[in-house]
């Protein structure tokens, strides 16, 4: 009978070297939120892992493909808390949902409101990404917010197009003005009910 211990030891490896490179996406989307991209070093992702700079080299050898993997782990948590076959006035509710999952991760929070900012700049590794990705935004939330004028969910007056880029700008401004405020004195922002009677500007019934 052949020996099961090579597979083993290989699915030990396996196991080892993905958790290995998780904890280099935790530090990485730490220190990308903390100091932005260009403020951060593989060295500081490495101290900050626990992991010596050949480490983390090995599991990610160049920057960029460090700044591919953050981005690329967020998008997946993002894609794995959105409900499938969701439309209209249901799936702009949704929005709710995800600035108060966002409230609950403030190092993600701070690291897309950094980077975004950071890439603005045409030369910088996650311009391109940024880029796409708020144009994906508009034409998904346009799409929703057509279907609720279909569904008769939708205010008389608002023009779908331009209540996406307002609703994409509401979420990315109380973004900014949750981390400012989170060590000042007085009551915290609550994003998603601000988020919710923005909607209710928009919707019927949000």
């Amino acid at each position: 009978m052949a020996s099961t211990e090579p597979a083993t030891a290989a699915r030990g490896a396996y196991a080892t070297g993905r958790r290995a490179r998780e904890e280099i996406l935790d530090a990485a989307l730490a220190l990308f939120g903390e100091s932005g991209y260009r403020g951060t070093s593989l060295r500081d992702v490495a101290r900050r892992a626990g992991l010596s700079h050949p480490g983390l080299l090995h599991h990610f050898p160049r920057k960029e493909a460090l700044l591919e993997g953050v981005l690329r782990r967020r998008d997946e948590l993002d894609a794995a808390a959105e409900e499938p076959g969701s439309r209209g006035a249901t799936a702009l509710g949704r929005l709710v949902d995800v600035v108060g999952r966002n409230a609950a991760v403030p190092g993600v929070v701070e690291l897309f409101c950094t980077l975004s900012a950071e890439a603005t700049a045409p030369d910088h590794p996650a311009h391109t990404y940024f880029r796409e990705r708020y144009a994906r935004l508009v034409a998904d939330l346009t799409r929703s917010l057509e279907q609720a004028a279909e569904d008769g969910d939708l205010r008389a007056g608002v023009v779908p197009a331009t209540a996406a880029r307002g609703l994409v700008a509401v979420m990315d401004g109380l973004q900014v003005q949750w981390l400012l405020g989170r060590d000042a004195p007085g009551p915290d922002l609550d994003m998603a009910a601000d988020l919710r009677a923005h909607l209710g500007r928009l919707l019927l019934d949000p």
